[in-house]
């Protein structure tokens, strides 16, 4: 069985570096790369790009969660997710991550061999802990307020970092009760879910209260809103620098896993700075 905990470790003993999670989104809507990975070629040829270049993870959505997204189907979300598993295992010897907050999409997709279970909505779906309780791959637990479709709607925080905080550690001891392990579990501040940009700006700067914790911190920002705002960059792919920038400042803050779509340009920034350092 996958182990995340140990993964890490290993890799940091082995490079000193974070674990690289590579997107791959099977969906037509994806705020970045909406339709691009559609068929068993297409998905096939990225995620071996995205092995080549140094990923650890392939972390699969069937459902885009962007800022007014509208809900997809179990049924739809299955059809796209479980034959990109099939095919992925099937090729490639790598960890896989089932990006999804469905408990029925967790379990069909671990079955199919997904190891990790990356939910948006830190498995407060119906039987969600259950399930993953129950197939023992590893979590990573996200903080998000409201749901996709009205998150960006004036979210609201006292003290962000507090409440953030307090939030994950709450997930993390219902996960304990329900006989999730320890080591599987995973961490995520949630940039841009239900945030605005000084929210993301300040967890970001307070990323060590998150690191500091037990468990091991994934960060997200590749190419998103905040990161376009930051630079003045509307368009998606003129994102890829800031993003880059951004997870070099994480992972130098110590986040364990960074979830990017740009394998290839992070692993190498990532390289030079720890050599440089």
């Amino acid at each position: 069985m996958f182990q995340i905990r140990q993964a890490i470790d290993e890799k940091y003993r082995q490079s000193g570096l974070p674990l690289i999670m590579g997107i791959l989104n099977v969906t037509p809507d994806s705020f970045s790369d909406g339709g691009c990975y559609t068929g068993r070629d297409a998905v096939l040829r990225q995620v071996e790009a995205m092995l080549q270049s140094g990923a650890d993870i392939i972390d699969v959505g069937g459902e885009s969660t962007r800022p007014g997204a509208d809900e997809v189907s179990l049924e739809k979300e299955l059809s796209r997710v479980l034959p990109a598993i099939e095919w992925i295992r099937d090729a490639f010897d790598t960890a896989i991550s089932i990006d999804t907050y469905k408990a029925e999409v967790m379990r069909q997709s671990v079955a199919q061999g997904a190891d990790l279970i990356n939910d948006i909505n830190a498995l407060r779906d119906e039987g969600a802990v259950q399930v993953a309780a129950e197939t023992g791959a590893a979590v990573c637990l996200m903080h998000m307020l409201g749901a996709p479709k009205t998150m960006q709607e004036a979210p609201n925080y006292l003290d962000v970092v507090v409440e953030v905080r307090d939030f994950l550690l709450d997930r993390v001891d219902v996960c304990l009760a329900a006989g999730i392990a320890p080591q599987q579990i995973v961490l995520d501040q949630g940039f841009g879910f239900g945030k605005t940009l000084e929210h993301n700006c300040t967890l970001f700067k307070d990323m060590e209260v998150f690191t500091g914790l037990d468990y091991p911190l994934l960060v997200g920002v590749s190419r998103k809103r905040m990161i376009g705002d930051l630079t003045g960059n509307d368009r998606v792919e003129d994102r890829v620098a800031g993003s880059v920038s951004a997870a070099l400042v994480a992972a130098n803050k110590g986040a364990a896993i960074l979830r990017v779509h740009d394998v290839k340009e992070t692993v190498d920034a990532l390289k030079v700075s720890h050599a440089l350092q």
